[in-house]
């Protein structure tokens, strides 16, 4: 499978593409936001490994790019603990985020959890909810007749929901579901994808399906909407 990693510093560069190849991956780099764009629409990467601190054009304004015209799995880099850069990327669309410094095994962990989750659930049957309908197989989403965009985690989120209409999950039951059950992913980041998946399915004419029962969890409406 194919990275496409994008990084200012060289030494990281080098560091983390070393640590991909070892775990099989082929690495494409990206020293600037410009490129990264360019490389994101003409390798056709599986992952991009994406630095928020990026000269001239930050990684914001790269994963706006190339979520206008692709779901490929988004994992940021931040330099700084900082809530506010690690909730935007995630609303943006970025599917998972490591905060500098990090162990190269960190990420080539969290490099294989997104891919896992973006190869759908394990089974490859059709599953259908009311006007939602979810191919595993070809991760695509349809509302009716529509499709909707959706990225890998949202996909396997709303999976996860169908498939047990109307019971309510625990945050902690979606977060081991989603992520697996080492993860280390907080409520907040599981909201934001909530949020995400929400606002997509509401714009494409489905509002209200999935809803928060306060003190309990999250459930997908029992009957078909």
């Amino acid at each position: 499978m194919k990275i496409l990693l994008v990084d200012d510093d060289p030494r990281l560069r080098e560091l983390v593409s070393l640590a991909l190849e070892r775990a099989g991956f082929q690495v494409v780099t990206a020293s600037d936001g410009q490129i990264a764009v360019t490389h994101a629409a003409r390798e056709a990467p599986d992952l991009i490994v994406l630095d928020i601190g990026l000269p001239e054009m930050d990684g914001f304004e790269v994963c706006r790019r190339i979520r206008a015209r692709s779901e490929v799995p988004i994992l940021f880099l931040t330099a700084r603990d900082d809530e506010i850069d690690r909730v935007l990327g995630l609303e943006m669309g970025a599917d998972d985020y490591v905060t500098k410094p990090f162990s190269p095994r960190e990420l080539v962990a969290r490099v294989r959890a997104i891919l896992k989750r973006s190869a759908g659930p394990r089974r490859n049957a059709v599953l259908s909810h009311g006007r939602i309908t979810l191919d595993p197989g070809a991760h695509i989403c349809r509302l009716d007749e529509a499709t909707v965009p959706l990225t890998a985690t949202e996909f396997t989120l709303l999976a996860t929901l169908i498939e047990r209409p109307g019971q309510v999950l625990s945050r902690a039951q979606l977060i081991q579901a989603v992520w697996g059950a080492l993860s280390q992913v907080s409520d907040r980041t599981l909201d934001s994808h909530l949020r995400n998946l929400r606002g997509k399915l509401a714009q494409a004419g489905c509002s209200g399906v999935i809803e928060t029962v306060h003190g309990v969890g999250i459930r997908i409406q029992g009957a078909a909407t």
